[in-house]
């Protein structure tokens, strides 16, 4: 896995029709990001910002809907619950294409651009913000998520022959591909049952090269224990497996 120089810059050649995309942020407890998050989504790319409180106990909501996004509320612990609720609200408004970004600040929100244009441009379906082919932060990703993204690739690519490097949770896909996913997982095994689905479904996947950084504030809830560690594997494993037979 290559750790390749990069620095992506805004595309100003996308067309205006892009405008009507909707990103949806999943967020728990994320008070001291979720504002630099919503502000650094480039205004001129998105029709709405729609950020999920997945049951904070912080003043997450109050400061995503200050920094201007629509706040929707998902009691349901669950990073997949809280992206198929903001799904659900985003299919009212009928968008071209949703964006996914989490809500600490490790993404960087300003390379939206870079993920929509091969979607708009080459009719590319899913779009996924690669950190191992990008810039890291020292220390932005941990030994064991860098190891599971490794294996769970591989087994991708070896059962159903789709070529990613990346499970990462920055990613752009049509409203339409996602809609033929019938995507279900409420948990842990979101990301990864959106990519089997769409290798199993030949859709037109690529792949950029993102920068990611340590979170803004505390530790991952995935990959910061061992405990979120092992729960997220076994769920990811289980996702892979349960594909490979049905």
């Amino acid at each position: 896995m290559s750790n390749q120089s990069f620095s992506a810059a805004p595309d100003s050649s996308l067309p205006s029709s892009v405008a009507n995309t909707i990103v949806i942020i999943p967020a728990f407890n994320e008070e001291g990001a979720i504002a630099q998050v919503v502000h650094a989504i480039p205004s001129d790319c998105v029709s709405e910002i729609v950020v999920v409180d997945n049951g904070s106990t912080d003043a997450t909501a109050a400061q995503a809907r200050g920094a201007g996004a629509t706040v929707l509320s998902e009691l349901e612990r669950g990073y997949g619950a809280a992206c198929l609720c903001g799904i659900a609200y985003a299919m009212e408004k009928s968008p071209a294409i949703i964006a996914f970004l989490d809500g600490d600040y490790s993404d960087c929100p300003e390379e939206l651009p870079s993920l929509l244009h091969p979607i708009v441009h080459d009719n590319i379906d899913l779009v996924i913000g690669s950190r191992m082919l990008g810039q890291r932060e020292p220390g932005a990703m941990l030994p064991q998520a860098m190891f599971g993204n490794w294996l769970a690739t591989t087994l991708i690519r070896v059962l159903w022959g789709a070529r990613f490097t990346d499970l990462g949770p920055f990613r752009a896909i049509r409203t339409s591909s996602l809609m033929a996913l019938q995507m279900n997982d409420r948990t842990f095994g979101w990301t990864v049952e959106m990519q089997v689905k769409a290798a199993k479904q030949k859709l037109r996947c690529r792949e950029i090269p993102v920068r990611y950084r340590k979170r803004a504030a505390g530790s991952s809830k995935v990959t910061g224990s061992f405990t979120g560690t092992m729960k997220a594997s076994y769920k990811i494993l289980f996702t892979i497996f349960k594909h490979l037979f049905t």
